[in-house]
């Protein structure tokens, strides 16, 4: 029996009901993809907290309110890794979104969302997520270290 080691991530979106705020990662894991704003979770610090420290340094803008609508555990078929992603909606911010050395933030409608650019589980629950739908998920790629992984397999379910 091989013994998974979890790891807690975050992500953040900061939307409306026609656009959404993206960065495009420019260096470390995944980088030239486009996704929302988080990393890892610092010893001591909680998962909010996380949320809303990534955000501010990664895009300059500082989250007043968030609130946490997925949940998603990223597995690879490599290794024994799970990548345990918070995901959360900024429901209230300051400041303007700043490039970084991380990220290029850039504002997308709904319609147009980079999908070919993004990670290929995103296309899968992003939209929902805008929606406003609370998630729950599992997603099963041959190689996270590999940009271009494959999903091999998902599971995805709305929670009350």
């Amino acid at each position: 029996m091989t013994i998974e080691t979890v790891k807690s991530f975050t992500l953040c979106f900061l939307h409306d009901d026609e656009q959404v705020l993206l960065g495009m990662k420019k260096q470390g894991f995944g980088e030239g993809k486009w996704n929302g704003f988080g990393g890892k979770v610092e010893p001591g610090e909680t998962i909010e907290a996380a949320a809303i420290r990534e955000l501010e340094e990664e895009a300059g803008l500082r989250a007043h309110a968030v609130e946490k609508r997925a949940e998603f555990d990223f597995r690879s078929a490599a290794n024994s890794l799970v990548l345990q992603v918070h995901v959360y909606a900024v429901l209230e911010h300051s400041g303007e979104p700043q490039e970084t050395g991380e990220m290029r933030p850039q504002w997308f409608r709904h319609k147009d969302i980079p999908f070919d650019a993004m990670w290929k589980d995103d296309i899968h629950w992003l939209p929902r997520f805008l929606a406003g739908e609370q998630l729950r998920g599992s997603f099963l790629f041959d190689d996270l270290d590999d940009p271009d992984a494959e999903l091999l397999e998902f599971t995805l379910e709305s929670v009350a």
